[in-house]
């Protein structure tokens, strides 16, 4: 199983704009997918019962873009489902640790709904 690990950055002076970081077993999904990609706002991925929340249903869910919003046809998509206890990121393509391809990441539910309410409850 992977780890997931959600940070927000504030936007400046700090850096460019707000946004969020999702990190895959200590890995930025965002910086090794598209280098000149931004993880989109965390009102946008985190809140309670967003895009981010899985269900039965597989869904795909833009993560970044390239500072365009939701006109931007080339940003990050990934697909989130609920497969049991288990939340099932597909259609990934980033480098992983030992030269090979990330296509796919697992997360134990409660691990992964912990984390996005933790990082949700800390932006309000």
């Amino acid at each position: 199983m992977s780890t997931l690990l959600v940070n927000t950055c504030p936007g400046p002076p700090a850096c460019a704009d707000v946004h969020t970081y999702l990190f895959v077993d200590g890995l930025d999904l965002v910086t090794r997918s598209d280098g000149n990609a931004l993880g989109l706002h965390p009102r946008q991925l985190l809140r309670p019962g967003g895009p981010l929340y899985p269900s039965d249903a597989p869904r795909d869910v833009k993560v970044a873009d390239h500072g365009r919003a939701d006109a931007d046809p080339c940003g990050l998509t990934i697909t989130v489902r609920l497969q049991g206890e288990t939340v099932v990121w597909s259609d990934l393509m980033f480098p992983g640790r030992e030269h090979g391809v990330v296509e796919e990441a697992r997360f134990h539910l409660a691990q992964y709904l912990g984390e996005i309410e933790r990082v949700h409850g800390a932006w309000q």
